[in-house]
């Protein structure tokens, strides 16, 4: 995602891409996961007639559960996304490269699009449990006075006793198709950078597969990882409504109708129509936008100062 300011691409360890990608992934959860609570509560069919809209959302969260409401269930992901956002920018450029028959070809989109979904259904494995965890605290944050545990290692011994390995991978087929999103995510990032207004002094820049500090202002870094964001989560969002509705019930509960994606996407159309699978999405793109102008350009910073 950042290269030289001529028009040879810089070579960028996979390390370096791991571990600005790791510290960007930190920032980006703290920013973002407020938004994120927000969004899983809508989601959750059995809690979002609570809820008006997001800002009522919001301060609805503060006002019964403090701030602390907002973060709850923070730890698993802010343990493992970090690593795990590194292990998607150092994926997807691995499998960027990989599509090129010259290291110093710039890539189309069409080819940064195929590699960051493949990072994505990669990345899957890692975070179908983690977001599992993440969504038995968020959606059961309200049953605090129930025998239904909220800790963390409590919620991890509950999956890990009554569903067993196979329990934190529930979702999965549904995570994997949501994070194929990861190639517009890229794509779109990639495009604004190279189709952004360049001063006249820097006319080869234009041709550039990437971007660094040096290179690019502020306004282009901040304007591609806001649009990033956007472009990431309207292509695949219906499969996150249908992820955490898998992972918010239990898959042998009597009557579920969340079983399976298939069943899950059924159930929810007959019984809400086309408009349940963008449950959600206000808060999302509310909460994209500025995680990831603080992603993109904690990477960037990253990569700038460890080069």
């Amino acid at each position: 995602m950042s290269e030289s300011t001529d028009s040879k691409p810089r070579e960028i360890s996979p390390a370096l891409d791991f571990f600005a990608g790791t510290v960007a992934g930190m920032a980006a959860i703290v920013v973002g996961y407020p938004f994120d609570t927000v969004k899983v509560r809508f989601q959750n069919p059995q809690i979002a007639s609570k809820y008006r809209s997001t800002i009522h959302a919001f301060f609805t969260i503060v006002r019964e559960e403090r701030i602390r409401g907002l973060y709850r269930g923070i730890l698993p992901p802010l343990v493992g996304a970090p690593p795990l956002n590194g292990m998607v920018f150092s994926t997807y450029r691995s499998l960027m490269r990989a599509q090129l028959d010259d290291e110093n070809a710039v890539p189309t989109l069409t080819q940064i699009n195929l590699a960051g979904a493949g990072s994505g259904v990669i990345s899957s494995l890692i975070t179908t449990p983690a977001e599992l965890m993440k969504i038995h605290q968020q959606s059961l944050v309200r049953s605090s006075g129930s025998a239904i545990p909220l800790r963390d290692r409590d919620v991890m011994l509950h999956i890990w006793r009554y569903h067993g390995v196979r329990g934190f991978y529930r979702g999965i087929t549904a995570t994997a198709l949501r994070d194929t999103g990861y190639g517009a995510y890229f794509a779109a990032y990639e495009a604004t950078i190279r189709y952004w207004p360049r001063p006249r002094s820097d006319p080869d820049l234009g041709d550039t597969p990437g971007s660094t500090l040096a290179s690019n202002s502020l306004a282009a870094l901040l304007a591609a990882g806001g649009m990033a964001g956007v472009a990431g989560w309207v292509v695949t969002f219906p499969f996150d409504v249908v992820k955490t509705r898998m992972q918010s019930t239990a898959a042998a509960a009597p009557s579920n109708p969340y079983r399976t994606t298939w069943s899950t996407i059924v159930a929810s159309y007959r019984a809400e129509g086309l408009g349940v699978f963008f449950k959600g999405l206000a808060p999302t793109l509310i909460r994209a936008v500025p995680v990831n102008m603080v992603t993109f350009t904690t990477f960037e910073t990253v990569v700038h100062l460890c080069s």
